[in-house]
């Protein structure tokens, strides 16, 4: 099987920056871990923090968990990896994490060697790809064209688990990857000391989300997995939380659209013959997972501009114009389109009435109250401004049938009553790449930190 008899892998948050309890840290830490790894990044906030180069998550978040980790992975003489870097991954995300290590190295006299490992992707790599007919869109994803990948902000490739296996045979103690396949910081360590890789990978699936998969599930809180030749197991590092056989099993429906196949670079988890057993303290046994193989695909994720953004919030409690809201809203949006003659995008989100699912909504029954969140976006903000303006205080004094008040219709959120929000993005690249190798788009640069 190889050198090891078991590893243990310390996942202490299920973002970096999300926080976990000191108690709990300190509790897996007693457990001699063998690796202290955490997943970064996640597409769940939306394009913009791709698109835009910014983290999702605060600088002083994730300056204090990295800290510990830091502090912790030197004094046990363990590797810290971290993937997905920043949030999305990408250059300046990559960028602004490396500067917060090496700012904890420089305040806690810390030494050590570091791999960081970018993740983008230049366009004309993407664009050979496509005219090669080696690149295929992801599910609900539209083809993809050379002006999606052209005109995107940032554009990245998510690692495998490979590009980090080069870190640690190069000497890394710290790994700080671009955007990465979620659980290859968790698996890597573990397929470098020849364990096996469905297990492996399954156990960074479940780690990557922390105690998100135990229950009470939080993502804020420590998990221990200890891997074995045949199996591996879960360990919640809070007196509050323990995992089950329904809480672990259930985890492989989080983010995946079959449970019983989750696809990766290189390769697809089949949990067909899974099984889960429940242990003493709170501990659930995972075993029977396998990898199949197949042709090597990386994920590209690509962001770009569409304009500028402004919002008003709005409450709505007259059940007369909640009876015709769809009308009155369509009403409105129309005439201060013809009005202006703008070409701003206006949208409203009616919250109490399908503004979570839209049309998918099953319920249809009417609310006693609404939220309205009135929404312009045009390529210039002020534009977008006087439009989301406009189309409020139409709202406010619109005259609608059967309406008793002419003192206003909307109860504003907030004073000033307009909110400009800045740069909108989209995806524009959610697509497959086929490459022959693993590594070749992960190129891996190393620092001696503190030496």
């Amino acid at each position: 099987m190889g050198e090891r008899a078991a590893m243990k892998v310390l996942s202490p948050t299920a973002i970096l920056g999300y926080g976990f309890p000191a108690a709990s840290f300190e509790r897996g830490l007693s457990l001699r871990p063998d690796v202290i790894a955490v997943d970064a990044g996640s597409t769940d906030p939306g394009p913009h923090y791709l698109g835009a180069g910014k983290s999702f998550t605060s600088r002083k978040a994730v300056k204090r968990d990295l800290a510990h980790m830091l502090r912790a992975g030197r004094a046990l003489g363990i590797p810290v990896l971290v993937g997905s870097a920043g949030g999305a991954g990408a250059a300046p995300h990559l960028a602004w994490s490396e500067e917060i290590v090496l700012e904890i190295a420089r305040e806690e006299g810390l030494r050590f060697r570091m791999a960081v490992i970018p993740a983008d992707v230049p366009a004309a790599r993407v664009v050979e790809g496509l005219r090669r007919g080696r690149v295929t869109p992801m599910a609900c994803a539209p083809p993809l064209t050379e002006a999606d990948v052209t005109g995107s902000a940032h554009l990245v490739a998510q690692m495998g688990h490979e590009p980090i296996l080069e870190a640690l045979a190069g000497g890394a103690e710290v790994v700080l990857c671009g955007r990465a396949y979620d659980p290859a910081p968790f698996a890597a360590p573990a397929l470098r000391a020849g364990f096996d890789p469905g297990l492996a990978l399954h156990m960074g699936k479940i780690l990557e989300c922390a105690a998100i998969a135990a229950t009470p599930g939080s993502g804020s809180d420590c998990v221990l997995a200890t891997l074995r030749e045949d199996c591996f197991e879960l360990q919640a590092l809070s007196d509050v939380r323990r995992f089950t056989a329904l809480s672990a099993a259930a985890h492989s429906l989080y983010e995946k659209s079959d449970p019983y196949e989750l696809p990766g670079p290189g390769g697809t988890l089949d949990l067909r013959a899974t099984r889960y057993q429940e242990l003493p303290g709170g501990r659930v046994r995972v075993s029977g997972t396998r990898l199949a193989p197949t042709p090597y695909a990386v994920k590209l994720e690509g962001a770009r501009r569409i304009g500028c953004r402004a919002i008003s919030i709005a409450g709505v409690r007259d059940p007369i114009l909640i009876g015709q809201v769809e009308q009155v809203l369509e009403t409105v949006r129309a005439q201060v389109v013809e009005s202006t003659g703008t070409s701003a995008r206006v949208l409203f989100h009616v919250y109490g009435k399908n503004g979570v699912m839209g049309p998918l909504e099953p319920r249809q029954e009417p609310a006693h109250e609404l939220g309205i969140v009135i929404e312009a976006v045009h390529p210039e903000q002020a534009e977008a401004d006087t439009v989301c303006s406009l189309v409020r205080s139409t709202l406010l004094h619109f005259g609608y049938p059967g309406r008793i008040s002419t003192a206003g219709n909307l109860a504003l959120l907030y004073s000033p009553s307009d909110i400009s929000c800045g740069e909108v993005y989209e995806f524009s690249v959610y697509h497959l790449l086929r490459v022959d190798d693993p590594v070749e788009l992960f190129p891996v640069r190393y620092l001696e930190v503190g030496r």
